[in-house]
């Protein structure tokens, strides 16, 4: 048995689907646990970028099977379209199964989500508007709806009845904005259940069988530790637990099915959004990190806050989630600069701290403590597949943060493509 998860341990957007594309190769199954659309995974191969935000980045492995589970907000029209887009590029495509459990992001959900960042003005969270806040609320409060409810064309209609006359009371009387019509929701999400429906299954008995059967299973993050409700920067976080122990909510998987928690880093630190950031350098460095890592978003196209890489944070991520490996992308990108930090401590008031604060207001007046590294700018890595064969000013940088944070590197990204990957 191996439970193998992958998560992020930054903001997101590290580049978690290019490894677990290399993992799935020797996987069986590939399940995606937590988020919604407002994640996206880049994966490169053979010179082809695909774009993915819902469907687990294993799709691309025909002999595999991918699942979305219950820790997943779904909504059926973007599922659907990244269908259609694969099956438009004549990809074939892994298995797929969707949990009858995961709740369906609604039309409400989406509009409610822009009004209230509208609302929020200079206070905004940074969110993707996409649903996926009121969707996660809707299920705490219990008045979601589930995959299992779409499939069932009379329980559906009942459920939408039930929600749209306080939803549209919302978003009418509180934030002005137009009322939603469920005639029209009713048949165009009952289009997507037809089909969707040879999909969506009990899925948790799909799982726990693997493992039972010995076989490999891959438990892939969205976003990442510090946008965890809990662990991360809150207010300016998802609506999810992304890091490994939303596995057993996520998925239904008890701590002891997992055997393996991989980290995805990149060599320096971005986020899209509000919130603190303390190593970024809002300047030529930065602005020059954002072009040369091509940081836009691939879920809404935004331009990423970009800094040094911040040990610290790695440190925190690798308490948290119980790190056996990290997985680097990018060292590539950050050699290509004239010299480079590493954030090794946080200075708060004058004094070291030990500990990545909660309070924002402290975390706003930490004081980043620097070691500079030479880079190795004009040496092409691109083509290196062995840690030994790296110039001695990257070997140096790696060790380092292996060092700091008490986690070896598993794997190191040298470039976007599948292949272009140093494994340790």
């Amino acid at each position: 048995m191996a439970g193998i998860v992958v998560i992020g341990t930054q903001w997101g957007d590290e580049g978690k689907g290019k490894y677990i594309d290399i993992l799935s190769s020797n996987t069986d199954y590939v399940v995606r646990f937590s988020g919604g659309n407002n994640a996206g995974h880049t994966i490169v191969h053979d010179g082809v970028k695909y774009a993915l935000h819902l469907l687990p980045s294993g799709i691309l492995r025909k002999n595999i099977t991918c699942i979305v589970a219950n820790g997943v907000v779904i909504d059926p029209a973007v599922l659907l379209m990244e269908l259609d887009r694969l099956e438009s590029q004549k990809v074939e495509r892994a298995a797929l199964y969707i949990s009858d459990r995961a709740h369906v992001i609604m039309p409400w959900h989406i509009v409610l989500d822009g009004l209230q960042e509208s609302k929020r003005g200079k206070d905004g969270l940074g969110t993707t508007k996409r649903g996926i806040g009121p969707a996660y609320s809707d299920k705490t409060e219990r008045c979601g709806i589930r995959m299992g409810d779409l499939m069932d064309a009379e329980a559906f209609k009942e459920k939408v009845y039930a929600n749209i006359e306080i939803k549209n009371a919302i978003i009418e009387k509180v934030y002005g904005g137009e009322p939603l019509d469920p005639e029209k929701i009713i048949a165009d999400y009952l289009g997507y259940a037809e089909r969707l429906k040879p999909y969506v299954r009990d899925v948790n008995s799909l799982i726990h069988v693997a493992l039972e059967q010995g076989k490999t299973v891959l438990f892939e993050g969205a976003q990442a530790t510090f946008l965890d409700l809990d662990f991360g920067t809150y207010p300016y976080v998802t609506s999810s637990n992304p890091i490994a122990g939303g596995v057993c909510t996520g998925a239904g998987v008890g701590p002891k099915m997992i055997t393996e928690v991989l980290g995805v880093m990149k060599a320096y630190t971005s986020r899209v959004g509000a919130g603190p950031f303390v190593t970024e350098q809002i300047n030529e460095i930065g602005d020059t990190i954002r072009e040369l890592g091509h940081e836009y978003g691939t879920t809404t196209g935004r331009p990423r806050r970009c800094g040094w890489l911040d040990a610290v944070m790695l440190k925190y991520a690798a308490r948290v989630n119980g790190l056996t490996g990290f997985c680097m992308n990018h060292l590539d990108t950050i050699g290509k600069l004239d010299s480079i930090k590493l954030c090794v401590n946080y200075k708060l008031d004058g004094k070291i701290i030990d500990y990545y604060p909660a309070n924002l207001k402290e975390l706003e007046r930490v004081e980043p403590v620097y070691e500079e590294f030479e880079s190795w700018k004009g040496v092409d890595i691109s083509k290196v597949r062995s840690f030994d064969d790296l110039p001695e000013a990257a070997k140096r940088y790696v060790r380092r943060i292996e060092e700091i944070t008490g986690v070896k590197m598993k794997y190191i990204g040298v470039g976007p493509e599948r292949e272009q990957t140093i494994v340790m």
